[in-house]
């Protein structure tokens, strides 16, 4: 299913569930609150004809016969006041036998028993206990009524014997139907807008992925040159601002990896040349020694291609950084030494200036290490004296390492810690790369200082650790 299929379907979900239940509850609040009024209106109108009093009176000693004496015309008048607001009202003894109803009196005399209040009787015992109670709703004809019953007389005086029972059409009934009509077309509408704005969001949601989607394809297939467009300020355009930054990267990496293809291809290619050379003037010449002259060149050779294919793994692949809190001198102490046998009586000098206090940051001790020896035999290799230092500086632990030879010319210094850039004639131009990755991966920060006050102060390489009390 796709994403736009499934932000349309949660949408209308999610719309018809809330407009659902909201129509059910609106409706079940909306019919208990009508029904409650519909009570209160029944035993009210029931209530005022009951508290009127007298018909108590009126009402004893009515015998089937009664019907035509004053009495019973009496009760009849105001029971059929009550027929402006009820259907019927009658007066009942507790047998459930009339003594005056709003009926005609030849069909309801005195003592008739009305049968059809047999299924309220749990509504009628209520009454004859509280006072007042409604019955639950029935049908007549298809039309819904309610009955209510109101006792007379005093419970505290005597033992009530008569109630009023008032019959009331439900009319509210047609008009809850009206509101359940009303609320079902309204949450087919609520779907049908939901839809239509699902279809807006989604369109909005899925076409600058799609775009993107084709992008991605694009750059997996090599074609990387078209910029992936931004698509707004929000989420999608934070993530089509990374795919765009990835693709500058994607290219520079092909970049870098074209170039360092073809420079590992010089490199190996020159040793293997003179190998070659060597090796057929080794096999010509019938003198001992000058085939051990010969096969020691070859070693060289053979350990210059060593050197090579290590400076590219090293930044190809470089090793993770295991940090652990050491005193940075150590490590610069055993790179100077390690560089001073190496340069040996060349009339080369590696001063070491570090302060007194130690020197504590959380890095990888063997990593510092090279990092130091790679730019020691840099600045060796540039001037006849260097100068190694350690000090701390605004919080900051700063290595730096200085020569005294030519300095980075001005157009190169831009671009000096970039792979296979290098103003010497031999080497892969990959040691300052090599340096920065280390740095980087510690948690520290190299930088080139700026020239000196004339030319030929040599160069200046500062390595930024944070400092660890």
């Amino acid at each position: 299913m796709t994403l736009r299929r499934r932000f349309v379907l949660t949408f209308v979900a999610f719309a018809l569930a809330l407009t659902v239940a909201g129509g059910l509850l609106a409706w079940t609040f909306t019919r208990a609150q009508v029904e409650r009024e519909l009570d209160e209106k029944l035993l009210a109108v029931a209530g005022i004809t009951a508290d009127v009093g007298g018909m108590e009176g009126l009402a004893v000693g009515l015998t089937p016969g009664m019907e035509q004496t004053q009495a019973y015309q009496l009760l009849a008048q105001r029971l059929r006041l009550m027929t402006r607001y009820v259907a019927a009202a009658y007066l009942i003894r507790r047998d459930l036998r009339v003594l005056v109803s709003t009926a005609p009196t030849d069909s309801l005399p005195i003592g008739a028993p009305l049968y059809v209040l047999g299924s309220h009787r749990e509504a009628i015992d209520r009454a004859w206990e509280t006072g007042s109670a409604t019955s639950d709703l029935f049908d007549v004809d298809g039309r819904l009524y309610k009955y209510g019953f109101v006792r007379l007389g005093d419970p505290a005086v005597a033992e009530p014997s008569l109630m009023i029972a008032a019959q009331i059409p439900a009319n509210y009934q047609a008009a809850l139907v009206r509101l359940r009509r009303t609320l079902i077309l309204g949450s087919i509408g609520a779907a049908l807008l939901a839809v239509l704005l699902a279809g807006l969001l989604s369109t909005r949601v899925t076409s600058p992925l799609d775009r993107l989607s084709h992008a991605a394809l694009r750059i997996q297939r090599g074609r990387m040159e078209d910029p992936i467009p931004t698509e707004g300020t929000d989420e999608i355009g934070r993530l089509s601002r990374a795919m765009e930054r990835m693709r500058v990267g994607l290219i520079d990496q092909r970049r870098q990896l074209e170039l360092m293809v073809a420079q590992v291809a010089h490199e190996i290619r020159n040793p293997l040349g003179g190998m070659e050379l060597l090796a057929a003037v080794a096999a010509d010449s019938d003198d001992p020694t000058e085939r051990r002259r010969i096969i020691s060149r070859i070693r060289g050779e053979v350990q210059a291609l060593n050197t090579i294919i290590t400076e590219f793994l090293a930044y190809a692949r470089p090793a993770d950084a295991e940090p652990r809190l050491h005193d940075v001198r150590d490590p610069i102490a055993d790179a100077a030494e390690i560089v001073q046998a190496e340069m040996g009586p060349k009339g080369r000098e590696i001063r070491v200036e570090v302060a007194d206090e130690p020197l504590r940051v959380r890095a990888d001790p063997d990593q510092v290490k090279r990092l130091v020896l790679n730019l020691i035999r840099n600045g060796a290799q540039a001037g006849r004296t260097v100068w190694v230092r350690g000090r701390r500086e605004d919080g900051d632990v700063v290595l730096s390492v200085r020569d005294d030879g030519p300095g980075v010319p001005e157009e190169l210094r831009e671009r000096i810690f970039e792979p296979f850039v290098t103003d010497k004639e031999q080497g892969a131009g990959l040691g300052l790369a090599i340096v920065k990755k280390m740095a980087e991966a510690n948690g520290a920060r190299l930088e080139l200082a700026p020239n000196g006050a004339a030319p030929g102060e040599g160069a200046e390489f500062r390595v930024y650790f944070e400092s660890v009390p």
